[in-house]
């Protein structure tokens, strides 16, 4: 399998002026594009060949094969970014997950404050994440390009504050850029779409638990 690069799910001066088109030809055109094509070249010939790229990341994390997973990670990361962001973004969650939020955070704001300190609070270069753990909601920061595809949490979006993500528009400002994600760009249909997958798989396993414990029956009985 080649991997590509995937198109941005929107314009580049979709996101504007919060991130410019030039932040995301960078971002997107030269530094995504980097991972994918850096990817691919490690791959060529090897067992990892024909792999799914999110089997790739959770094999060459177990092997501890730095350059395969980190440039398979990054181009995973990567594309939830762009999903992770719209075009008049950010407003309310809604459903599931706002109550979800309310639960654990005690509020949207509580939720903007404590993610806003986890992105900020990232020493170097990073990530940070909603995550879902079954029924329990939490932000996590992953240096480099780590990603929690490693863990058996469900990622429901992320933020990249590698400078790379910022600097065009922001410079060293950090803190602004975060601010702008939260309060303009973030995708809250993307997260629930996530934690909706999440529910299905959950209730699938269930079914299958009550489906094997019946067989079981039947065949001791």
């Amino acid at each position: 399998m080649t991997f590509t690069l995937p198109e941005l799910p929107y314009d580049r001066d979709a996101l504007e002026p919060h991130i410019s088109a030039r932040t995301l030809d960078y971002h997107h055109g030269k530094h995504h594009k980097t991972y994918i094509d850096t990817l691919n070249r490690n791959v060529a010939g090897t067992p990892y060949e024909g792999m799914t790229l999110e089997d790739v990341i959770r094999t060459s994390f177990k092997k501890k094969d730095k350059s395969v997973y980190n440039n398979a990670s990054q181009a995973w990361n990567h594309t939830f970014l762009w999903d992770s962001m719209k075009s008049g973004g950010a407003g309310r969650p809604t459903g599931e997950l706002s109550g979800m939020i309310k639960d654990q955070f005690g509020g949207l704001d509580t939720f903007r404050k404590q993610f806003k300190e986890a992105a900020v609070a990232e020493f170097g270069s990073g990530w940070t994440w909603l995550i879902a753990d079954d029924d329990t909601l939490a932000i996590v920061s992953t240096p480099d390009a780590d990603s929690p595809l490693t863990t058996d949490v469900t990622p429901l979006l992320t933020l990249d504050v590698w400078e790379h993500a910022y600097y065009l528009d922001y410079q060293n400002s950090r803190d602004k850029y975060v601010d702008a994600f939260l309060e303009h760009l973030i995708n809250w249909d993307f997260a629930e779409a996530n934690l909706e997958a999440l529910d299905a798989r959950s209730q699938l396993r269930a079914s299958s638990d009550v489906s094997l414990a019946a067989a079981r029956r039947e065949y001791s009985g």
